[in-house]
């Protein structure tokens, strides 16, 4: 049986351990990055990030992302001092999560419509295709094959993102 609370924990409640975990300034969009962004690298995301996360800041929110299971990191074989970051399965099972957030924010919050549209597609597909996107995850992350023939989600959120800069640019002219 496990304890109600801890010492490290202002309580065992399930939302407040949570919050304990993601509720900062920058844990989620650092997650959001490597998630729906496909950065791996901090480079990536110190540099794609249109919020403007300061490196120190980068650095605590992976360290804590490690060590609270979210993340996994790997020396990278191909040069001696890039780390390579990705979600472990407490990570990937975010998905449901961040689709709600997104939504949420979309609905209720002054959200651009490029930066929009990946969060109404999750909306939209709903628990089926965030099971899919989560194989996805699984497999760029995990190295668990997906099952064979399944359309990329990730390339669908990608491209419908695209088509929403492209048609911004083109209305602009």
């Amino acid at each position: 049986m496990r304890a109600e609370t801890t010492d490290a924990h202002r309580s065992g409640c399930p939302i407040n351990l949570a919050v304990e975990v993601l509720g900062d300034k920058w844990s989620l969009v650092v997650l959001r990055d490597v998630m729906f962004g496909d950065r791996h690298y901090f480079r990536e995301l110190l540099t794609g990030s249109e919020e403007g996360i300061a490196s120190n800041i980068l650095a605590d929110r992976l360290r804590r992302l490690v060590a609270h299971g979210l993340l996994w990191r790997a020396d990278d074989e191909t040069h001696k001092q890039k780390i390579r970051y990705s979600l472990t399965e407490a990570g990937v099972q975010l998905v449901p999560v961040m689709a709600a957030l997104g939504s949420w924010g979309r609905r209720h919050m002054p959200a651009g419509h490029e930066l929009s549209v990946r969060a109404e597609l999750l909306e939209r597909g709903g628990p089926d295709l965030w099971d899919r996107f989560m194989d996805e995850l699984r497999e760029q992350h995990l190295g668990l094959a997906r099952p064979p023939g399944t359309p990329s989600v990730f390339a669908e959120l990608q491209a419908a993102y695209e088509a929403a800069v492209n048609k911004k640019g083109q209305d602009s002219r």
